[in-house]
């Protein structure tokens, strides 16, 4: 017999015990993946080339405050500055308020929005139709796929904020490198049927000359209305994507702190099972060695089988992980948050690593004590 082979035999010699360290291992694995992934995602994934050109302004108080119209104006002529289009959330109720029929709706500029977002793919006469028509919207793709819309179908927005509906007309469906779940409209109509929405903008999105122009330009926005009644803050896309993630606290202290506290726990119930299943063969090791079997091959056999069966955990985890990181960013509601998030080559295999890591770590100090035990006081072990 193998050494490997007898690594494998021992490892789940007894069943019930290896079962229950791999499902330990197996969920903390699951959380350590998920926790990473969500790290990878916010504060790791180097944004697209146009993406990296794109900033937003909003009001410096809070996303629920306006900003005058006239900014735009103002902001168009600062050096670097291809193009601003307003974004103004409408928050309408598309059928009922289940999640599912949830997604995001933005009141712009048709004729200007789709030069800020360059990397939204439409065709031109669907763009041309969707700008000729004030009651028309356009949709992303999969948004599109998921209520089943095409061009020219009919779609009612029961409004929340505003004390309206908006009946809409399918003009145009565009690509997106990442699902958006959104619906673009002509704020114009909502600015004629509401009278205190017109001259008032949520945000502006800016599309920069090229990356190095975001900065300066950030500046020179925030500059410039400083002392004005409704001061800016203007940042990158990606800066204000996580000003969303980072609202709720700090998020990257408590991705670590989970994290270890996750590595911690799967390393005391590891190293709890291999002792107890160490110190159960005391016999068995004294056997060994009467067998010719040298400190090294002994100590080789016990941290063998505390990798193994802490990578079959880890294994199982990530797995795991896949599906449910794949399920969330498709569920009813959170592609708009989660979109683009998946486990990556890196995060399974630096997972995988700390599940080997648990493994070896737990066995080192009772592998190690087995391995030195004399042959005489091992027969006389009666534990």
């Amino acid at each position: 017999m193998t050494l490997t082979r007898f690594v494998t035999k021992s490892a789940f010699r007894n069943k019930r015990r290896s079962i229950l360290t791999v499902l330990s291992i197996t969920f903390s694995l699951l959380l350590l993946t998920l926790m990473m992934t969500v790290w990878h995602t916010f504060y790791i994934d180097t944004v697209s080339a146009e993406s990296a050109h794109r900033l937003v302004t909003r009001h410096r108080v809070s996303l629920t405050e306006s900003m005058p119209a006239f900014y735009r104006e103002k902001i168009r002529p600062i050096p670097g500055v291809v193009a601003v289009a307003p974004n103004n959330w409408f928050g309408g109720i598309y059928k009922d308020a289940k999640p599912e029929n949830m997604f995001a709706q933005f009141g712009t500029d048709p004729a200007e929005i789709l030069k800020v977002f360059t990397d939204f793919k439409i065709p031109a006469d669907q763009a041309q139709a969707w700008q000729r028509d004030r009651a028309g919207a356009i949709v992303d793709e999969n948004l599109a796929k998921k209520h089943g819309w095409k061009v020219g179908d009919r779609v009612t927005l029961q409004g929340t904020i505003y004390p309206m509906n908006l009946e809409l007309t399918i003009r145009g469906i565009y690509t997106a490198p990442v699902d958006t779940e959104s619906l673009y409209y002509n704020q114009t109509y909502v600015e004629e049927a509401i009278p205190f929405a017109k001259g008032h903008a949520g945000m502006f999105a800016i599309l920069a000359d090229s990356s190095d122009d975001v900065p300066k330009i950030a500046s020179a926005v925030d500059t410039m209305f400083h002392d004005s009644p409704e001061p800016t803050k203007t940042e990158s896309e990606k800066a204000f994507q996580l000003g969303f993630i980072n609202s709720i606290g700090n998020v990257k202290a408590f991705i670590l702190s989970i994290c270890f506290a996750v590595v911690f726990a799967t390393l005391l119930v590891s190293a709890t099972t291999m002792a107890m299943s160490i110190r159960e063969r005391t016999r068995e090791v004294a056997v060994l060695k009467t067998l010719g079997f040298t400190r090294q091959s002994i100590l080789r056999l016990y941290l063998g089988e505390a990798v193994l069966v802490a990578l079959i955990g880890g294994v199982f985890g990530c797995l795991l992980a896949i599906g449910l990181i794949s399920g969330l960013a498709h569920a009813p509601g959170m592609s708009f948050f989660l979109s683009g998030m998946k486990v990556t080559l890196s995060t399974l295999a630096l997972a995988l690593f700390v599940a080997g890591m648990v493994g070896l770590l737990s066995a080192v100090f009772p592998a190690y004590h087995a391995a030195k035990l004399d042959i005489v006081e091992g027969l006389r072990y009666l534990g």
